[in-house]
């Protein structure tokens, strides 16, 4: 492979103040992860501590292997929704535990009595997907006050989809195990209730469809919550718990022991030999890819920074140069690298279209890398079948059958998103640097849009435009678009799985790769009709 060379002086100013505006988002990103890493108040703290409690983030820590990384997913899930905040009420993600990948999600039942909004629903949805997606078994830390009732009718009909997703992976051979450390109360003790296995702890877990005073109400039976629920009655008289676990310490320990008995997927590839780090430092990368999304740059200049060796093997280099394509590795693991170099071109989009089409043929997992306002428009364009072409590249994303990781590092607009698949397009990971913008397009182009139509809907009622009105309207239209093209606009709903300090890209990628290499990798033969 050839080994790429930068051409931009790291010392220049310009260098150095992109590196300042970057700074200046990984600043937002830290207090937006100290949000996440909220778990309850000192007082709710303090009464956990008391009853000798572990805190949601200390069980996962126990329950990872030594030195096991962490791939926190959707941490700032809901940070601007109106709700319980970044994160919502769960802590989640994936980890070596018994040396086997797991999806782990550990609600915390510190904040809001690990309750459920929507942004928790939703999260914990999207994490069962990426579970069953990469084969992965599950490890529920299960202490939760169940859906939040205000909430009750956004989560009630896609709620019941968890249920579901349990006893699907059980049915496909992926495991469930669920420790019970306080309640899982109606709905939410159906989580315990599917599982493969299920761990309750002595005098704390309290699992039951319907509380004292409901049950009062419902049959006037008089019972307490150790009757209804407790676990000693549930290990020993209703047969829902698997394992009576002394204390939190003792449940995390027969979980670790479950696992080393659990089957799992075989590694399709393990890397082997020496892995080679990129020439440059990941740091140069806050100067290298520019803060200010209206800039251009090369973006080999990204992908000589996070490939093994700065190697690249690019393919049709001196064709549709605004789409770079080609193979590289990661920690090791083969991947095809498809990057934006500014608009799209319908050759570019004819070169991005095979480039599937042969990675699909060789079995390789594909990294989109996205920073693109879209497709060329205008009448020689359109002309020149840029619909069609365009829609040849959304075609080979649509069917392609490899894994996908999209990374999004700037512009993100219009169909330029799903030719560069996009969160619609199902990626198994997608991740987002702080500056990047998404949405149908750029804030000014939307305003800009708008106010044209506004401006002939005036002349076609034979009125005057209000200059004045529609300067104020068009300011407002901005600040609205732009707020809601933002990175953590579009994290708070979801539409990422996370957003990355882009020093930590070549991390964050070779995790991904070694969950996504769990198992087989099966291109495909088969698309849907190509209009030439």
């Amino acid at each position: 492979m050839t080994v790429l060379t930068s051409k931009i002086n790291i010392n220049a100013k310009a260098a150095a103040d992109n590196r300042a505006e970057m700074l200046k988002f990984l600043e937002q990103l830290s207090e937006n992860m100290e949000k996440s890493r909220f778990q309850g108040k000192e007082h709710h703290i303090a009464k956990a501590r008391k009853r000798n409690k572990l805190l949601a983030r200390e069980r996962i820590e126990l329950l990872l292997d030594e030195d096991s990384p962490f791939l926190e997913l959707l941490p700032l899930a809901g940070l601007e929704a109106k709700g319980f905040g970044a994160g919502g009420t769960n802590v989640a993600g994936i980890g070596l535990v018994q040396g086997k990948l797991c999806l782990i999600n550990s609600n915390v039942g510190t904040r809001k009595g690990g309750s459920i909004d929507y942004a928790t629903l939703a999260k914990s949805l999207r994490v069962n997907d990426i579970a069953v997606e990469n084969q992965l078994p599950c490890i529920n830390l299960v202490e939760s006050g169940g859906a939040n009732l205000p909430d009750q009718a956004r989560c009630f009909n896609i709620g019941g989809r968890a249920f579901k997703d349990i006893t699907n992976r059980s049915k496909k051979g992926l495991t469930t195990i669920s420790i019970v450390f306080g309640n899982a109360t109606a709905g939410g003790a159906y989580v315990p209730g599917m599982s493969d296995f299920a761990i309750f702890q002595k005098q704390s877990a309290k699992v039951f469809l319907a509380g004292p005073p409901l049950v009062k109400m419902a049959t006037n039976e008089e019972a307490t919550d150790e009757e209804l629920g407790g676990a000693e009655m549930h290990s020993r008289v209703s047969g829902v718990s698997d394992y009576l676990a002394e204390d939190e310490y003792d449940a995390i320990r027969i979980a670790r022991d479950i696992m080393q008995f659990v089957k799992v997927s075989n590694p399709h590839l393990i890397p082997d030999g020496k892995i080679h780090p990129p020439k440059y430092e990941a740091e140069e990368i806050l100067s290298v890819v520019p803060a200010n999304i209206k800039k251009p740059f090369d973006i080999r200049e990204l992908i000589m920074r996070i490939t093994d060796g700065s190697e690249f093997s690019e393919f049709k280099p001196e064709y549709g140069n605004t789409l770079i394509t080609g193979w590289a590795k990661i920690h090791g693991y083969p991947i095809g690298i498809i990057g934006n170099n500014g608009v799209i071109f319908s050759e570019s989009a004819n070169k991005g279209a095979q480039f599937i089409q042969l990675c699909n043929k060789n079995d390789i997992p594909i990294i989109f890398i996205q920073n693109t306002t879209g497709y060329m428009v205008g009448k020689a364009y359109e002309e020149g079948g840029i619909i069609k072409n365009g829609a040849k590249l959304i075609n080979a994303v649509s069917n392609s059958e490899v894994p996908h990781i999209t990374l999004m590092i700037g512009n993100s607009y219009g169909a330029g998103n799903y030719g560069m698949n996009g969160r619609s397009y199902k990626p198994r990971f997608l991740f987002t640097y702080p500056n990047a913008k998404i949405g149908v397009m750029g804030a000014e182009q939307l305003a800009g849009v708008m106010e044209i139509v506004q401006r002939a809907s005036a002349k076609s009622r034979g009125e005057e435009y209000d200059e004045k009105h529609g300067e104020m309207v068009k300011m407002m239209l901005m600040q609205e678009a732009d707020s809601k093209s933002s990175s953590w606009y579009s994290t708070s709903e979801l539409w990422d799985d996370g957003v990355i300090d882009p020093r930590e890209t070549r991390n964050y990628l070779g995790f991904s790769l070694a969950v996504v290499y769990n198992q087989e990798i099966k291109g495909t033969d088969g698309y849907g009709v190509w209009r030439h």
